[in-house]
């Protein structure tokens, strides 16, 4: 195997606790690092795995595991895993995985999963909509998309991945939650190949030139994986085709850097709502 045989890519470093008394990575180990791959395999996937499955009617039980022993991994060793969809077939996906120490290929494996019905375990054809993500992904397609419009539109997605993030998750009171600007503001949301809603934001009329977005969530599952980012752009390029100058947005403390990264710079003392920590921000739009 070699890297340009894949795609995606999980890094890891090698911990004191999983190597041997030969000081090499004892060899049960090498199977925990392609399962926590494949983990976030499928979160490049873009989709959460357990609501992803449940909207499937099924779920995938490892059928075999085989392990590929060519060279050893050290502690402390930078390791990326390398995970490939090889094929598909009428029920089980078989999956192909490659450690590698920089340019060095270490260790193989190949996965074998039967799609099953999680009730009984008796396997179900894999689902038209799972071979089209998982080839449209190792074809090199997009795994989201990003639509705006009203909140007649797209309500019931955003808000309740809104109540998933901010009621459920951050203890925020719904009657904070909730407000009139929803149903008279922009508002945007990011689907995986499921429809599912993985990340939502607003736009708020503009004052002065300036916008503000507002009400930013993602998929607890899936943070890191650009969405966020791919939602706070759509709504910049509307509110530079209104003719906006500039865009604020109020920043939990926890998300500085995310929006830092993003182009946005504090402006002015932080301060608390929700009794959570925040931040203004601005990023002035160019022409």
């Amino acid at each position: 195997m070699q890297r340009s045989d894949f795609r995606f890519f999980h890094r890891l470093r090698v911990r004191w606790a999983e190597v041997d008394m030969q000081k090499i990575v004892f060899n049960a180990h090498y199977l925990m690092y392609f399962d926590t791959a494949i983990a976030d395999y499928w979160r490049a996937l873009a989709l959460p795995y357990e609501e992803a499955m449940h909207a499937l009617g099924g779920d995938l039980y490892v059928r075999k595991a085989t392990i590929d022993f060519r060279a050893s991994a050290r502690m402390d060793d930078m390791l990326d895993v390398g995970m490939r969809c090889a094929r598909i077939g009428t029920s089980s996906m078989v999956f192909e995985g490659g450690l590698f120490r920089q340019d060095q290929f270490l260790v193989g494996c190949e996965l074998v999963y039967v799609f099953a019905d999680p009730a009984t375990q008796t396997s179900k054809p894999v689902p038209q909509v799972l071979r089209e993500v998982l080839e449209g992904y190792e074809a090199g397609e997009p795994m989201r998309s990003v639509e705006t419009g009203d909140w007649a539109t797209l309500g019931e997605g955003a808000g309740a991945l809104r109540r998933a993030v901010f009621i459920e998750e951050q203890n925020i009171p719904e009657s904070l939650e909730w407000d009139a600007h929803d149903a008279v503001v922009l508002h945007a949301v990011a689907r995986n190949r499921l429809g599912q809603v993985i990340a939502t934001g607003r736009l708020l009329h503009a004052e002065d030139g300036m916008s503000h977005i507002g009400r930013m969530a993602v998929h607890r599952n899936l943070r890191s994986g650009g969405h966020g980012a791919a939602v706070v752009r759509v709504l910049e390029d509307a509110a530079k085709a209104r003719g906006d100058r500039e865009v604020a947005l109020n920043a939990q403390r926890s998300a500085e850097r995310f929006y830092a990264r993003l182009g946005y710079a504090a402006h002015g003392e932080g301060f608390e709502e929700a009794g959570i920590p925040h931040i203004e921000m601005r990023r002035t739009l160019k022409p």
